[in-house]
């Protein structure tokens, strides 16, 4: 340890083993060097067997595994079977099953070792119908590629923020502690929008409610904003007021330049605002706290009028028309 000419590493590995030897546990230990418990643990073992010479060996070949090919068999077939939901969770069968106690680290290497990860299950309905997808991506592709000069595409939603933080987790500090100031989450803004996937640029209304009247204005708005755009396709969903008889006889006018095009239900993941959205979320709301739902709402409409068109290639990575189909039968669905 006192010696200036030895290995960093070889020094830190020295380190642990005059900690553990007054007393100190792996833990402790870990913690103190900024290390996992579990690598503690394997200097330990390198000191046992073979002295200082064991602490200057770096072969990285890896511990073996405490369970049998057939005891991890069976661990990977429950694993399976059950979709357990915490390490603990898969902690204590192992100690049931096989009498052998793991540490939380060695259990998320255990599991990467069996060919398994955690995973976050994705929202997907079983009402989506694969045709139709291909369907609407063939038809997208057939208009976006037959745009003339005059010709623009824009996909249209609404969204309804709510006056709330959204806690999402940051570095910070270990002995630093972090908090959001909590909002009431009563009020919120009602928004209905529209962006062009190829300038970036949007349309935002804020009406008090999202009906066939905010959708008029919308598309009214869009109009008057492309003065010299022939024609101008949009892209919805399926929402009631999309369908409106009001909206359907606006769109009817003679001298009308907008045409609709509806996404299939129940399929998100074409209508390419829905990134927008997430986007706007993650950079305005998300561990921010504003003291009115009037500074909530600015900041919001801020964003998506003015900080979006303006700054284009930073977001047009995360709002794209990147479509690809979905088939519930590819997933496995979690049942309670």
């Amino acid at each position: 340890m006192r010696d200036g000419r030895t290995e960093g590493r070889i020094m830190r590995r020295a380190n642990a083993i005059l900690l553990l030897d007054d007393g100190w546990s792996c833990e402790e230990v870990a913690e103190a060097l900024y290390f996992d418990d579990d690598t503690i643990r394997d200097w330990h073992r390198a000191w046992e067997a073979n002295g200082v010479q064991g602490l200057r060996e770096f072969g990285y070949k890896g511990s073996a595994c405490e369970l049998t090919a057939e005891q991890q068999s069976k661990l990977r077939k429950w694993v399976t079977e059950t979709l357990p939901r915490s390490t603990g969770q898969i902690g204590a069968w192992i100690e049931k099953e096989f009498d052998v106690s793991y540490t939380r680290s060695a259990i998320i290497k255990l599991m990467h070792r069996i060919g398994m990860e955690f995973k976050k299950p994705k929202m997907v309905s079983q009402k989506m119908d694969v045709k139709k997808q291909q369907a609407f991506i063939d038809l997208y592709n057939k208009v976006l590629n037959g745009l003339a000069d005059d010709e623009a595409a824009m996909f249209i939603d609404a969204v309804h923020p709510t006056h709330t933080v959204r806690p999402v987790g940051c570095w910070a500090p270990k002995d630093v502690d972090v908090a959001v100031d909590q909002s009431s989450g009563r009020e919120r803004i009602n928004i209905h929008g529209a962006i062009n996937l190829e300038t970036g640029q949007t349309r935002i209304v804020e009406p008090l409610t999202i009906n066939a009247e905010s959708t008029i204005a919308l598309l009214s708005a869009i109009e008057i904003f492309n003065p010299k755009l022939r024609r101008i396709h949009v892209f919805w969903d399926n929402a009631k007021y999309h369908h409106a008889a009001l909206v359907q006889a606006w769109l009817n006018r003679p001298d009308c330049r907008i045409v609709p095009h509806f996404i299939p239900s129940y399929c998100p993941h074409l209508d390419s605002i829905e990134q927008l959205w997430g986007v706007m979320h993650k950079n305005v709301t998300h561990n921010k706290c504003y003291a009115t739902a009037r500074e909530f709402a600015n900041a919001i409409l801020n964003f998506l009028r003015v900080e979006v068109p303006q700054n284009w290639h930073l977001y047009r990575d995360s709002v794209t028309d990147n479509f690809r189909i979905i088939n519930p039968k590819d997933f496995r669905v979690l049942t309670a």
